[in-house]
């Protein structure tokens, strides 16, 4: 999401102007030019947010489906949940990719651009693989490859984060930016729901997942034919054949690296005399919280630095250490109201498909909820989100999402008490997904406020990650949980958890930080 040039038109204007900002940013743009217009910004972020929207599902919440259908285990399925966990350690390369170029891509498009057409090239790939692999007679080959989607698909939203955060650094440029580009997820993200959904009534998994890869590729041969980021670049032809054969050099390494990784610690789970049965979600937990664990207990060394982290500080610590230091003990209630801010959110996408599929709905009925229902829905609460955070404070509109996120995992207690209907369902979703359009919205903006412009990709990945960390930790455990509580003491704890981040607003809206180095 970039920058808008004193952008104070509403989301929903945005949104009715998409396709003519989407013609603008194709024909005109340059991620070069340091002041975009706004029509082209949010064409541009328009654009971003749809590619990386469409393989989000398919890894979260098709997948589970899938897995379903196919008969697997509920606790299994909440294990292939904590796939979702990968983006919240994006931090661990964010920086790699603020700072090094993809050859052959880069020399023409630019960095940001390089490593977008790379990440595409990833996903679809990746999307591809599990199509192929869409019995899911191997679980571990299904979990390679859903890995593998989700690691491509956090890499193309790092890239783009950066950059909207560094050509957006205001709240009222920020808010209609990020209305485009949740516009542009949303609705990916749904369309490849319904979408993937209804293809696999119609034909099988393999179509499904077939269909949803060619969709998202489509960006890339747009993005090949955008102008250079220098006037006059030559070898657009010759960039793209090294590009491309670099990528899948790149590609192959790290599938094969991610294959062994995977393959050693199923080993020495197994080992171990882990089961399905044990209840590992508090080594996970312990394991994905040590980084920040250990920002936390070197705090006070931090806070006495004179002036920030220093210039002989190593690339990958110098973010994360300056925004410790700049927002001191402050920083721990940050981190502890992020982290419950989206947690109903994430829980209700894990268990509300098997949900509708326990309750009794058909695939096609999902289907629509998913696509039309949600879409509708979803848009409308980002619309809302990104047009009050230009109006109101940030602590109104935040305490605002948190509750209409609550809300919307509540009513699936009343869908799962009711006899199954098409009214029934798609009310139910109308409501959950306003509630998540609105709240996302203020919560991208809120997050886009705490970074420094000096580290804008790095810092918005450390705490958009860690946003995620506790919520996707407790959805690998949703299956666990399901069995213990039902589906309608989830839904109420999930709900309340969501709701808590409101007795945390009064400290986190006085928060000042030092100024930035």
């Amino acid at each position: 999401m970039d920058r808008g040039d004193g952008v104070t038109a509403s989301a929903i204007e945005g949104h009715a102007l998409a396709g003519t900002m989407a013609a603008d940013a194709l024909a005109g743009g340059r991620d070069a030019s340091p002041r975009p217009s706004a029509r082209r910004l949010l064409g541009l972020y328009l654009l971003l947010g749809f590619s990386a929207g469409l393989p989000f599902y398919m890894f979260n919440a098709v997948l589970t489906l899938r897995l379903a259908r196919h008969g697997v285990d509920i606790v299994i399925i909440g294990f292939f949940a904590w796939i979702a966990l990968l983006p919240t350690f994006k931090f661990a390369w964010a920086p790699l990719i603020e700072r090094y170029d993809i050859p052959g891509f880069a020399r023409f498009w630019g960095r940001r651009r390089g490593w977008i057409m790379l990440s595409q090239l990833g996903i679809f790939t990746s999307m591809v693989a599990m199509a192929f692999t869409s019995s899911d007679a191997s679980l571990p080959l299904t979990a390679l490859f859903a890995i593998l989607l989700a690691f491509w698909t956090t890499t193309l939203e790092v890239a783009a984060d950066g950059w909207r955060i560094e050509l957006a650094p205001t709240q009222a440029e920020q808010a209609p930016i990020v209305a485009a580009n949740l516009w542009g997820y949303r609705s990916a993200m749904v369309a490849a729901g319904s979408g993937a959904i209804l293809v696999a009534a119609w034909a099988d998994w393999t179509w499904a997942y077939l269909v949803i890869a060619v969709a998202a590729f489509a960006p890339f041969p747009i993005l090949a034919a955008m102008r250079p980021e220098q006037d006059g670049a030559p070898g657009r032809v010759r960039a793209l054949l090294r590009g491309s054969l670099a990528s899948l050099a790149i590609l192959l390494a790290a599938a094969l690296v991610t294959a062994a990784v995977g393959w050693a610690l199923l080993s020495a789970v197994q080992g171990a005399g882990f089961s399905a049965k044990t209840n590992v979600t508090p080594i996970v937990l312990a394991i994905a919280l040590l980084p920040f664990t250990a920002l936390a207990l070197a705090l006070p060394r931090i806070r006495r630095l004179p002036s920030g982290p220093p210039a002989t500080m190593s690339s990958f610590a110098a973010p994360y250490v300056e925004l410790f230091w700049r927002y001191g003990y402050a920083v721990l209630a940050v981190l502890a109201f992020v982290s419950l801010y989206r947690m109903g959110d994430v829980l209700t996408l894990t268990l509300s498909h098997p949900l509708w599929n326990e309750a009794g709905y058909s695939l096609e009925q999902i289907g629509f909820a998913d696509g039309v229902v949600a879409l509708s829905a979803s848009m409308a609460g980002v619309a809302l989100g990104g047009w009050l955070s230009t109006r109101w404070s940030l602590g109104w509109t935040l305490g605002t999402g948190a509750v209409t996120a609550a809300a919307g995992n509540w009513i699936y207690v009343w869908l799962w008490h009711s006899e199954p209907s098409s009214f029934v369902l798609y009310t139910s979703v109308a409501v959950d997904q306003f509630g998540n359009g609105f709240a996302g919205a203020v919560f991208v903006v809120y997050l886009s406020m705490l970074v420094s412009p000096t580290y804008p990709g790095a810092q918005y990945a450390l705490l958009s990650g860690f946003a995620f960390l506790l919520p996707r930790l407790l959805a690998g455990a949703s299956g666990s949980m399901q069995t213990q509580i039902g589906y309608d003491g989830f839904f109420l704890l999930s709900g309340a958890l969501s709701f808590a981040a409101i007795f945390l607003l009064p400290i986190i809206t006085r928060v000042k930080g030092r100024p930035a180095p």
